[in-house]
């Protein structure tokens, strides 16, 4: 349930409500799920999470998902799963995300795709927040085009009229196609968060009309290796340009890398982004969570 923030807090008045989300990328093999199983309960109670969102295609040896995974991040707290241009990987998805609305595939597959491209994920008290997934057009597959799709969907679901806040995952390959839907949703969503590279962005920020963005959350996964998969089959196949092994998905310590959002209940808009790496190789960096009305005079740890 969305929380009240503390008097004297920064950015914020006395009594503004926000709603605290945290947005993960890629989840890559087992070394991804680990980390996700491992942190997500803290990071729920740490900082009150209100929404969880995971892109998780991923997920199973580095490609696809499956229903029993879903299961498992359920379990541990994660409310959506996102995907991209691996959702058929596994193709017990094909019927299975047809059952389940907590799993998305990009809005702007073609008419009649199985499964649905966004979710109106219900909190406690009655308030909505509205999840996109949306998939770029550039070096990847020929889709619908995304942004006409964002227009359609937000003509039913503005916001500030509806839902409370509205995340968008972009996953795509090109840097400019997600920084050009980030400014095209500007004003029109709480956040646009790019998946897909597995690469950590440094450029988090507010747009001027108050729409969170960053260009990749980066990957859960180990960053001891070429994008999740192991090291020496992927630089050999650069250096001799021969097909070789199926490159397999590399098993060391996970990061888990995301995003965490706090917008305004009443706008819908952002009033802060950071990034979060914790765990694995990766430089960390969790945020400080910002005081609530219920942690008020509260005693330290």
């Amino acid at each position: 349930m969305p929380v009240q923030r503390n008097a004297g807090s920064v950015g914020g008045q006395f009594g503004a409500v926000i709603v605290n989300i945290l947005f993960c990328g890629d989840v890559m093999g087992r070394p991804g799920r680990d980390a996700v199983k491992r942190y997500i309960p803290e990071l729920r109670r740490d900082f009150a999470l209100d929404l969880v969102v995971v892109n998780a295609e991923n997920a199973a040896g580095g490609n696809g998902l499956t229903e029993r995974l879903c299961g498992e991040f359920y379990d541990c707290g994660v409310d959506v799963l996102t995907t991209g241009n691996h959702v058929w990987d596994q193709r017990e998805l094909i019927n299975y995300i047809a059952r389940d609305p907590r799993v998305l595939r990009p809005a702007n597959f073609p008419s009649g795709t199985p499964g649905a491209g966004w979710r109106l994920h219900p909190f406690d008290d009655g308030r909505t927040a509205l999840v996109i997934n949306l998939m770029g057009r550039l070096f990847m597959d020929a889709l619908d085009d995304p942004f006409a799709r964002l227009d359609a969907i937000l003509a039913d679901h503005p916001l500030g009229c509806g839902p409370t806040a509205i995340l968008v995952d972009m996953h795509a390959e090109a840097s400019s196609e997600k920084m050009a839907m980030g400014h095209f949703a500007d004003g029109r969503v709480s956040a646009v968060f790019g998946s897909h590279s597995h690469i950590p962005t440094a450029d988090a920020q507010i747009f001027p009309g108050g729409t969170a963005y960053q260009t990749d959350a980066g990957m859960c996964g180990d960053y001891d290796s070429v994008i999740g998969l192991q090291k020496a089959p992927a630089v050999r196949r650069f250096v001799t340009k021969m097909p070789g092994e199926r490159p397999q998905v590399a098993e060391g310590e996970g990061t888990l890398c995301g995003i965490l959002l706090e917008t305004d209940d009443a706008s819908g808009r952002a009033c802060r982004v950071e990034p979060m790496r914790i765990g694995g190789r990766l430089t960390p960096h969790r945020p400080r969570p910002w005081p609530t009305a219920n942690s008020a005079g509260a005693g330290s740890a």
